[in-house]
């Protein structure tokens, strides 16, 4: 890229300010901290000039930081404004000024004396430092008088940009942005910065004050001590389960430990690969909570059984775990096959979530080997027929009910093999609800989230001016801060890399914590809209900011659709008419678009034969214009600490507007000045204010938000359709961009990631069962699980979005454990004691059905604490807890019942094609 940059040097104009740059942006890492510094006593531009060179450079050496930026455009020059009368009556010019302070503040290479003993260094006086200085420089003669800077100008120490401005809370500030280096421990980071605050203001004057606006780890202190809670809650929800099953405390005891001992492995593992604790790899920890016990659950459940028949508890536990042990390795392979997918998904968002995959895979992962190694040796122990037969009131009682509970079952399962077709009409017609609830369930791409930040942009008429949007800026600002749920506000106006026109304004809304606030984010939205909503000649957009998010650019909206064409005049014939379909379209609510061609340009039109005759050239007038109206960059003040620009410009405080232009005069060719008017006609046009380009073709973005009811994919399936209504020719082309781009590839990737989960299992249990029907049976359970899911997630009023397919993948690999569990005492049933299949699996699914509930419950509870969260980061960790508790509890119930009857029914195909391939016998 830079290569390109230096190639296109010789492209641009020589004299710009500043040679253009690149930055690499990550959209996951916006500042760590806002700061804002104020003063009620000193101007701004001295109050830039501390920061800079001492605030800024104090913060940027702390460790963790990797840069921090400025906003408020009050950085000091010396700034000449030229009276245009006073120069003319001399007969001078603007370019004879700029040329005169040009040369006479220099700072070039002077050389040195080297003498037999000495060496000397040469200098000179030939900068100048302050507005008084310069004041004094003669920069013509008279008649033999001088004619000093002073006589012909008001030079004074000033901004170097008059058109930016920074406001915190009204008060005119300069805002600092802190950016942290990749891998930075952000909570560290945060905390040196405020340890550094107090001594660091100290040593400033007391008038000056640093404010903390906004600090993001405020949000992931919170996120992390609810998800903590809420992790806490599931092992504790866990072990009660454990209890309530085993009704012992050894027992409980024995599977409560594959709980830290997972964890503590995982987390030695992400220090290992340098994972970061965030709220991808918590919610990762807390869904594994319920994985982790699974194992351990069905280990020591079967080891029980057969002390409680007389054995020794080393013989059981040698016997229960070798007879458990393959059923052990086929839950966990399968299970982390189900991850796989994620570890290679492509993009951003693959990389989002592959922290997530790795955490969970590894918990998964540890708890397999802790099953299989330590609880045998705990239950060889800990358990004894003693212990186990112990029973108190409410031992006895529970026992009762689950006695009654597998009798119940019983009775219903051998109804339901009496009836096997209208069982497998049951589970196709879940194969095909799973499909239709797929096809009509809203989609989204990542929950919003509510982490009291909102970003807004103040729109105005393309013609409004710097000192009219400040005006604007600060009547927004007082309805803004007047609502309850706002803490802070910070508002730029100008031109900036952030903010592309001198009509548009960026406002950061900091909100009070949500325990201090009654309203969510959407809810103080849509109050500050209505609020500001009365004010004449503004229009704001504001948007919640969010910890997970793939944008790159600031936007008016959450999402953006860019409308491309091969030149402008096709792109101003079409952006009206989409944008006015757009808008009319209920599935999007503040469409706007950065299409802004009504700006007011006064255009100098020069008649050129007439600028020839007096030899003025058209570098002369761009150069007059530029010296009066562009704030122009003469020359450079080098200090020790710093360096500050001299800025030319017209003083036009008496001649405002179009009358300015009748000022300039300009050189001709006997050295007497004409003015501008003698060779040049002025017209008033309206024009561009800017035109953004897209892979070298001028494009426009629309922006728009998503209304309550609808979804980003009922949105995107709106836009696609006005697309083919409006038959836009060859030479229109239109593209999604950012989120709403990720969520078209996404969408587009969803079902293949979800097929892709599907075979990797199905390769994995192939491998382990050596059968090519079995692991058909095993994945039978799936449409059970994606059926209550969906309806979870319509019930719940959630878009089907990133988070919930996550949910949806685990769901894959949870619930295959009902089967594996059936199908493996089935098998070794029919092998070891040749019982028939009949036999085989009715027998498996009574003896397997206590484990089966104790571990589908343990998962469900688990996810449950997730479904219920309410704290900060709750928005994201919400769907996937819903999607995992309706998908279990649907699943639960239905394959208990299809699964015996889809595995005899394979059980018969198998016959049947052994009695009619003989050849395949062997295979089969």
């Amino acid at each position: 890229v830079q290569a390109a940059i230096n190639a296109a040097t010789n492209l641009l104009p020589s004299d710009l300010p500043n040679p253009p740059i690149y930055s690499k942006v990550n959209p996951a890492d916006p500042p760590i901290m806002t700061l804002a510094v104020t003063s009620n006593a000193m101007p701004m531009t001295q109050v830039e000039d501390m920061v800079e060179t001492r605030v800024a450079q104090k913060i940027s050496q702390v460790s963790g930081v990797g840069l921090v930026t400025l906003a408020g455009g009050q950085r000091p020059a010396v700034r000449v404004k030229l009276n245009a009368q006073a120069i003319a009556a001399l007969g001078l010019t603007s370019e004879t000024v700029r040329t005169a302070i040009t040369g006479a503040n220099v700072n070039s290479a002077k050389g040195s004396l080297d003498g037999p003993e000495r060496a000397v260094t040469l200098s000179a006086n030939d900068q100048m430092q302050s507005a008084d200085e310069y004041r004094r420089l003669i920069i013509a003669y008279q008649n033999g008088a001088p004619v000093r800077l002073g006589d012909v100008a008001t030079v004074e120490q000033g901004a170097e940009n008059s058109w930016l401005g920074a406001w915190a809370n009204q008060a005119p500030a300069i805002v600092m942005n802190v950016q942290r280096q990749p891998g930075a421990n952000i909570i560290a980071t945060a905390d040196s910065i405020r340890q550094m605050l107090p001594q660091l203001t100290e040593s400033l004057p007391k008038s000056v004050k640093v404010t903390v606006l906004s600090d993001r780890t405020t949000n992931i202190r919170a996120s992390v001590r609810d998800t903590q809670f809420e992790l806490m809650l599931a092992i504790a929800l866990v072990v009660m389960i454990i209890y309530l099953f085993l009704r012992n405390i050894p027992a409980t005891i024995i599977p409560g430990v594959a709980v830290p001992l997972s964890l503590i492995g995982t987390f030695a593992v992400m220090v290992f690969l340098d994972f970061s604790i965030n709220n991808l790899t918590l919610m990762a920890l807390t869904i594994a909570t319920g994985f982790v016990v699974d194992d351990a659950i069905v280990v020591i459940e079967n080891i029980s059984r057969y002390i409680e028949k007389g054995e020794k508890p080393l013989a059981a536990a040698l016997k229960g775990a070798g007879e458990i042990g393959f059923t052990i390795i086929s839950l966990t392979f399968s299970l982390i096959a189900v991850l796989i997918p994620l570890l290679f998904m492509g993009d951003i968002v693959g990389r989002l979530f592959r922290e997530f995959a790795v955490t969970l895979a590894v918990a998964i992962l540890i708890s397999a080997v802790v099953s299989l190694t330590l609880t045998p040796m705990m239950c060889a122990r800990m358990l004894s027929q003693q212990s186990l037969r112990k029973q108190n009131r409410f031992s006895r009682a529970c026992e009762r009910m689950f006695d009654r509970v597998i009798a119940s079952y019983g009775r219903g399962l051998a109804k339901v093999l009496n009836h096997p077709w209208l069982t497998l009409s049951v589970a196709f017609a879940t194969l095909l609800l799973s499909v239709m609830l797929w096809i009509v369930i809203p989609k989204g791409f990542f929950p919003v989230q509510d982490n009291g930040i909102i970003q807004g942009t103040l729109q105005a008429p393309q013609a409004s001016s710097y000192a009219s949007m400040a005006q604007r800026q600060r009547q927004v600002a007082e309805r803004i801060l007047q609502d309850p749920a706002v803490q802070s506000l910070t508002t730029f106006v100008g031109v900036d890399g952030a903010n592309p026109t001198l009509n548009s304004a960026r406002l950061q809304i900091n909100l009070k914590p949500l325990d201090a606030r009654d309203d969510r984010v959407q809810q103080v939205i849509s109050r500050l809209q209505t609020a500001v909503a009365t004010i004449p000649g503004v229009a704001l957009y504001l948007q919640p900011t969010q910890d997970l998010t793939i944008d790159t650019q600031v936007s008016r909206t959450q999402y953006q659709f860019t409308l491309q064409a091969t030149t402008l005049d096709a792109l101003s014939h079409w952006v009206p008419k989409l944008q006015n379909a757009l808008q009319s379209l209920p599935q999007l609510s503040e469409v706007s678009s950065d299409w802004q061609d009504r700006g007011l340009a006064a255009w100098v039109n020069v008649d050129r034969d007439s600028a020839s005759r007096l030899g003025i050239s058209m570098a002369d007038v761009d150069n007059a214009l530029y010296n009066a109206f562009g704030q122009r960059l003469i020359s450079t003040i080098y200090t020790q600490a710093n360096q500050y620009r001299v800025v030319l410009e017209h003083n036009t405080a008496s001649t405002p507007g179009l009358a300015a232009l009748e000022t300039i005069r300009l050189t001709s060719r006997d050295g007497g000045t004409v003015p501008l008017s003698a060779i040049a006609r002025i017209e008033q046009r309206f024009a561009p204010l800017s035109i953004n380009h897209l892979d070298q073709f001028p494009v426009t973005t629309f922006s728009f938000n998503v209304p309550e009811g609808y979804s980003l994919g009922d949105a995107v399936q709106a836009i696609l359709d006005t697309e083919k209504t409006l038959a836009l020719p060859a030479d229109i082309t239109t593209q999604f961009q950012g989120s709403t781009l990720a969520f078209q590839a996404a969408l587009g990737s969803t079902v293949w990631l979800i097929v892709a989960a599907v075979v990797a299992m199905y390769i994995v249990l192939g491998v382990l069962y050596e059968s090519f029907i079995h692991p058909i049976t095993i994945l039978s359970t799936l449409p059970t699980a994606g059926v209550g899911a969906l309806l979870a997630l319509i019930i719940a009023g959630s878009e089907l979005d990133i988070i919930a397919i996550i949910g949806i993948i685990l769901l894959i690999g949870i619930v295959k454990k009902n089967a594996i569990m059936m199908i493996d005492f089935a098998l070794a049933a029919e092998r070891e004691q040749g019982m028939s299949p009949r036999d085989a699996i009715f027998q498996a699914c009574l003896l397997r059905f206590r484990p089966i509930l104790m571990t589908t419950l343990a998962a469900l509870l688990g996810a449950l604490p997730l479904m219920l969260s309410t704290g900060v980061g709750a928005e994201l960790r919400r769907p996937l807890g819903i999607a995992m508790v309706g998908g279990l509890l649907v699943s639960q119930v239905l394959t208990l019942f299809t699964t015996p009857v889809i595995y005899l029914l394979f059980d018969r195909l198998s016959l049947y094609v052994k009695s009619r391939f003989p050849r395949h016998k062997e295979e089969a």
